[in-house]
């Protein structure tokens, strides 16, 4: 499966199309001859859907959502390496993100993978206490109930506490993840939006939680 269009592809797509589509708007006496009557008006109408789709897919992948292509084995068996996912970019522009939200965010500078994004679970907001021990991980001092991990994480980890306007993640697959054990805290402003559908494979189309 190859990743989804993007952006820069969608635009040429769009723009070929309109180009086409001047084409009939201005009746070209080359088109004219190819094409009578009711048959060109109804490829008219195919083509303008078709812009119309596209403009639209356009300002969706922009401003609303966007693909996000599963690299990785952090987040089994929630996701799987080559799931294909819908991210929502806006929902957070109108409350913050809540503790287990599936987030995707740009690193942190002590990641040291600034050229790609990542996806993982949110365990911890401003204002918590996190810590790992004996495979348990608990927050504000309360042990967290986690049926969608992998298996327990093997190392403890000392009583953290997280300060407003950052959060701890973690990835699903405990003992194959790079997350806030190791790189730290993630700032709120990194979080590009909320994981939401699994629409790849078709086997595995699902709402995530």
């Amino acid at each position: 499966m190859h990743p989804p269009l993007t952006p820069v592809q969608l635009i040429v797509i769009i723009l070929v199309l309109a180009v086409v589509r001047l084409f009939f708007a201005f009746k070209l006496k080359f088109m004219d001859s190819f094409l009578a009557g009711n048959r060109k008006k109804i490829l008219k109408e195919y083509l303008d859907s078709f812009i119309i789709a596209g403009i639209t897919a356009l300002i969706l992948i922009h401003y609303v959502i966007r693909t996000f292509y599963i690299p990785s084995g952090s987040m089994i068996p929630t996701l799987q390496v080559g799931d294909l996912i819908l991210v929502n970019e806006i929902s957070y522009r109108f409350k913050p993100p809540h503790r287990g939200d599936i987030v995707v965010f740009h690193p942190p500078p002590e990641a040291g993978e600034n050229d790609k994004d990542f996806i993982k679970r949110l365990i911890a907001v401003g204002g918590d206490t996190v810590e790992v021990k004996d495979g348990i991980v608990y927050v504000n001092g309360k042990p967290l109930t986690e049926p969608y991990i992998n298996e327990r994480p093997f190392l403890d980890m000392p009583t953290i506490k997280i300060e407003p306007g950052f959060y701890f993640v973690m990835g699903d697959n405990r003992n194959n993840s790079y997350d806030s054990r190791a790189w730290g805290k993630l700032p709120a402003g990194n979080v590009v939006g909320r994981a939401m559908i699994v629409f790849w494979p078709p086997r595995r189309m699902r709402v995530l939680r």
